[in-house]
């Protein structure tokens, strides 16, 4: 038998807001300070992730924010014919206060302001919950410039992200102000629909995980955001049990998989041996879970 519908709409619904809009908040307070050893430096703090995209829900519980020094950035010049990337390297000369140094200071600042709650994981800063403060992820990021068009430094066009790097160097570039606004877009051309569907199936994937019948982290939110991007606004519609196999039917017999873009549209979303892309048997093992799932209710 279907998920009820009064099922779906109750994983429909946002999780915690007052309680992660304080803790963005004290974060941003302590890293934005006049006393930081980069408070001369131009940089800006911003959400990302569901919280950011009033996607969450309640078993998420993860702040993430990013911190983004606009002194330096890095490029991806691959878009460029020859001459213009050796305009581009005639305009600019290498940073002299790195994404290294600026990694090294803020982490001594959250350090400081937290203690033993700081870690240093793979690509982000995690901090620890504490009372009312919920699990922060701290990214430190710089500008990231994915170029199209270099004659000059006044003459040029590019797409703005951030990139950082994990703990074996690997640069990871995105764009999450992009994806943010496309899914607020996107959310306001299928009637209010996109984001309770991205709480639904993170829900769902919480009970797929819960019941066995996938593993997880091959689900991962960012993702699944991207997914219901690609959902043609028709196929949203009427009450959650239509949307739920309206869009399942639609990837299984319709979607064009090998088009479907990321919800930031500057990768494709189902790629394999990418960092910036879902592999495609994980999309397809989350929807056959989702069909199983929605049939054996």
């Amino acid at each position: 038998m279907p998920i009820p519908e009064s099922q779906l709409d109750t994983w429909s619904h946002q999780g915690s807001i007052t309680q992660s809009s304080n803790t963005y908040n004290s974060i941003k307070s302590v890293l934005e300070a006049s006393t930081t050893p980069y408070s001369g430096k131009n940089f800006k703090v911003f959400l990302q992730g569901s919280y950011g995209n009033d996607t969450n829900i309640y078993a998420e519980s993860d702040v993430d924010i990013i911190i983004r020094l606009d002194d330096c950035f890095f490029s991806d010049l691959d878009s460029l014919p020859e001459e213009e990337k050796a305009a581009y390297k005639q305009a600019f000369s290498d940073a002299v206060y790195t994404h290294a140094d600026f990694k090294r200071d803020v982490l001594s600042v959250l350090t400081g302001q937290y203690g033993s709650a700081v870690k240093a994981g793979d690509k982000a800063i995690a901090i620890d919950a504490s009372g009312s403060r919920r699990k922060a992820d701290v990214i430190v990021a710089t500008q990231f410039r994915r170029y199209f068009k270099f004659r000059s430094s006044s003459d040029s066009e590019y797409a703005e992200g951030i990139c950082f790097f994990n703990a074996v160097g690997e640069r990871i570039a995105n764009y999450p102000k992009q994806h943010s606004a496309n899914l607020t877009t996107k959310h306001q051309a299928s009637a209010k629909w996109l984001k309770p569907m991205a709480r639904v199936f993170k829900n769902m994937r919480s009970r797929m995980v819960d019941d066995g019948l996938i593993e997880a982290g091959i689900a991962p939110s960012y993702y699944l955001e991207g997914l219901l991007y690609n959902v043609p606004n028709e196929k949203l519609t009427s009450s959650y049990q239509d949307c739920v196999v309206n869009i399942l039917n639609w990837y299984r017999q319709e979607a064009k998989k090998v088009d479907l873009v990321c919800a930031n549209e500057q990768y494709y979303l189902l790629r394999d041996g990418s960092n910036t892309c879902w592999p495609q048997a994980h999309c397809d093992a989350f929807v056959e879970a989702a069909v199983k799932l929605w049939n054996e209710w």
